[in-house]
């Protein structure tokens, strides 16, 4: 662990050393304070950061989303000779800016593209990094337009990349193809990146046909093989039509490029497919393939979660499912909390609530603790059995864990013990769920009026009241 600041007043400390030593120290509040007081500094003899120092705090400080300070250090940093180019300030100002991209903070990302003390010009490279901090915030594609307008530097491939990746989430299939269609006409050769794009736009425009044209054009005309990503999109669009044999066949074409079978999002679409068609039997031969080639997913678990969702919606008794579970853990894929809501909305589904209780109660054990799409599957699925104690129970454990039921969820679970006429467990309801604020007032008043027992409705009546004050 690094020395702190008092254990080190003793040292006297080059600007080499605390370069080390911030380098050293995980807690971002400590490395401001040993940046800000280094030993033996004084007035008469203040202390020369390197720029690598200011490199280091200003990183930690930005991923620790400690802005505040991190702008104060920017503003500390020297001025610099324009004339020697943007040099490794720039590398500085892309992390600042990514941070912010990472916090969702479109416009704090903007304002740090312009710092003062980084020095013009500013590169392709500083605008990309500009326009993927705005991709991850989800601004629109017009205010990553007007970026690259007022910047008034050259685009290159990645500039189009992100651009494009832009249009198609927005879901325009149109400005999609008019970017493709301005690079070439700029003589900016596309990368695999760019096709990949395009390729996963028209197939959720279901335009599969002219999503193969660009798969065959890609590589006769421009050189560029096609990647994982590029057949993913493909297969998961022939899944969607219902044409699994199609991209079954497609699946065949990658065989004899095992880098591209390293990512397994081709048979998670072709299992889940294949389950929708009745074909289980083909669900499992794929796994077998997966392993049989070396390429069980112990990172990537979509084949796993994919066989457990098929099993869940096709199987009456689950157990084949829990079979898929102890297979994964066998292969070294730790379940996620997603395979366990799957599993969860199972048996709920089966009315096997008690079941879905016990898993929930067993996921710490398995190393795996629940999260809110669990407790909330479990507690909907205990609403909709009617099992309305129950459920104020995992209500009960979803308030500890720091979670919430969805106003959906919540109104259907008042609705429930509204019907059931239980005036003492719908006051202790109402309040709770008021304190969290997941229910609407209408719900608040339609369960009031629905009480049969007047002295009860008054009390919760007082209770909402002073709730509403507070």
């Amino acid at each position: 662990m690094a020395q702190k600041p008092a254990a080190m007043a003793a040292k006297k400390l080059s600007s080499c050393n605390l370069t080390a030593a911030l380098r050293q120290e995980q807690d971002a509040g400590a490395a401001l304070l040993l940046f800000l007081n280094p030993p033996n500094a004084t007035p008469s003899s203040p202390f020369r950061h390197c720029l690598r120092c200011y490199d280091l705090i200003i990183s930690k400080l930005a991923s620790a989303r400690l802005f505040q300070d991190m702008e104060s250090i920017l503003s500390r940093l020297p001025p610099t000779d324009a004339s020697h180019g943007p040099g490794p300030r720039e590398n500085l100002l892309c992390r600042v800016v990514s941070a912010y991209g990472r916090a969702r903070l479109p416009a704090a990302a903007c304002r740090a593209f312009a710092h003062p003390a980084f020095p013009e010009p500013r590169t392709a490279h500083a605008l990309n990094t500009l326009l993927h901090a705005l991709l991850d915030c989800r601004s629109p594609l017009r205010d990553l337009l007007a970026v690259c307008r007022d910047a008034g530097i050259p685009a290159n491939a990645s500039t189009y990349n992100i651009l494009m990746r832009a249009a198609a989430a927005s879901g325009s299939l149109e400005h999609t193809r008019n970017l493709f269609d301005e690079m070439l006409s700029l003589g900016i050769a596309p990368t695999v990146e760019t096709f990949g794009t395009l390729v996963a736009a028209l197939c959720d425009a279901g335009q599969l046909e002219e999503a193969f044209e660009v798969k065959e054009a890609m590589v006769r005309q421009h050189d560029v093989p096609p990647n994982a990503h590029v057949y993913t999109s493909l297969v998961k669009g022939l899944c969607q039509r219902g044409e699994v044999d199609a991209a079954v066949r497609l699946k065949d074409e990658m065989v004899h490029k095992a880098e591209l079978l390293q990512n397994s999002a081709v048979y998670g679409a072709l299992v889940r497919a294949l389950f929708r068609a009745g074909r289980r039997g083909e669900a499992d031969g794929l796994l077998e393939e997966l392993k049989v080639r070396g390429i069980v997913p112990h990172r990537d678990r979509v084949v796993y979660n994919a066989m457990v969702a098929g099993l869940c919606e096709d199987e009456r008794d689950p157990s084949a499912a829990f079979a898929v579970l102890d297979d994964m853990q066998k292969c070294g894929c730790k379940p996620t909390a997603v395979t366990y809501s799957m599993l969860v909305a199972g048996l709920c589904k089966l009315g096997r609530w008690q079941d879905a209780i016990e898993l929930v109660k067993d996921m710490p054990k398995r190393g795996c603790a629940p999260d809110v799409v669990t407790s909330r599957m479990l507690f909907d699925g205990l609403c909709a059995a009617g099992e309305f104690h129950e459920a104020n129970t995992v209500l009960g454990d979803m308030v500890v864990m720091g979670f919430a039921p969805s106003k959906d969820g919540a109104r259907k679970f008042v609705e429930g013990i509204e019907k059931e006429g239980d005036a003492v467990l719908l006051e202790s309801v109402l309040c709770r769920l008021a304190k969290m604020n997941v229910l609407e007032s209408s719900g608040w008043e339609k369960a009031v009026s629905g009480v049969l027992n007047d002295p009860a409705e008054l009390r919760i009546e007082k209770q909402l009241a002073s709730i509403r004050s507070a």
